[in-house]
């Protein structure tokens, strides 16, 4: 039985002992603490310039600042140099297509280069503390692929730009509005005319809203029911109606053109070239360069 019992202690021992090997980081000549945990030699390896495709866990300590784990994407790309002593950088060219590694950062080295202001609320100036990346590393767009997808994209909004006159035009004829574009090229339709108070420099505004583009995707409201037909309901978003001090809080230009002056109660439509909207920059993922929109809106009230 004691034998047993040995035999039993010595391979928990010999576990610890691994566990605790596996916990130990190398470091680089430049500083660097890195660990590889899963190491495909034979995979592809990234070179300056290019994009990272993989899943990502930041940690500062043993909180989580970010991961998508289960979700790969474009987590990184190689910089030509390292920034500072210990910099990820230097480990991002160490890593091979199908590796998983570990790199472990002074805390107190990223805010001397970021500054302490850009750092997470966790962090301790002059406490010790790492940050800890963890990577795998599942693809890598270079650097040349990188350009020709530029190239492609400057080609198609240069499409977009030219295409976007005919666009709105086609929305306008389809749903025969009648209204004409302001000097901006705005169209200002009202649907129903209020009785209230009218919006004016200063004064807070609530309104109801939902915002598509002419092409029919929706892509955001106030309006709860709206959102669920549109497919953009957000669990946890709280759909009310939206109130903002005109002029105290940038707007677009063809959202304060259009409001400004209607009285509350008005339910009206505006119809929004991208040159008073969001314009070559575009808005996230759901508006593009170069894309009309058009909003529909009820003033709730004026104050």
């Amino acid at each position: 039985m004691k034998k047993v019992l040995s035999i039993a202690l010595a391979a928990m021992t010999c576990a610890v002992l691994m566990t605790a090997c596996n916990q130990n980081y190398k470091k680089t000549a430049n500083g660097l603490e890195y660990r590889f945990e899963t190491t495909v030699a034979d995979g592809q390896q990234p070179q300056a310039g290019d994009l990272l495709v993989g899943e990502l866990v930041l940690r500062l300590e043993n909180d989580t600042l970010f991961t998508n784990a289960g979700k790969p994407d474009r987590i990184f790309q190689v910089a030509e140099r390292t920034m500072f002593k210990g910099d990820i950088q230097e480990g991002l060219l160490m890593m091979h297509v199908g590796d998983k590694a570990i790199f472990k950062i002074p805390a107190d080295s990223i805010a001397s280069f970021m500054g302490a202001n850009q750092m997470p609320k966790q962090y301790q100036q002059g406490a010790g503390q790492s940050f800890y990346y963890e990577i795998s590393l599942m693809d890598i767009v270079t650097k040349d692929e990188l350009a020709q997808e530029q190239a492609n994209y400057v080609k198609e909004m240069e499409t977009r730009k030219e295409n976007e006159a005919a666009t709105l035009a086609k929305y306008i004829a389809d749903n025969n509005i009648t209204a004409k574009p302001t000097q901006s090229g705005l169209y200002i339709i009202v649907n129903e005319k209020g009785n209230g108070p009218k919006v004016a420099q200063g004064k807070m505004v609530t309104v109801n809203y939902t915002g598509r583009t002419v092409e029919g995707n929706m892509f955001d409201t106030s309006r709860e029911a709206d959102a669920k037909e549109g497919g953009i309901y957000m669990q946890g978003r709280e759909y009310k109606p939206f109130s903002y001090t005109v002029g105290e809080q940038p707007m677009i230009k063809g959202w304060e053109e259009g409001l400004m002056g209607q009285a509350a109660g008005t339910k009206l439509t505006l119809v929004i070239p991208s040159e008073i909207g969001y314009g070559a920059r575009g808005a996230g993922k759901d508006i593009q360069p170069y894309t009309s929109l058009v909003f529909n809106i009820t003033i709730e009230s004026v104050e």
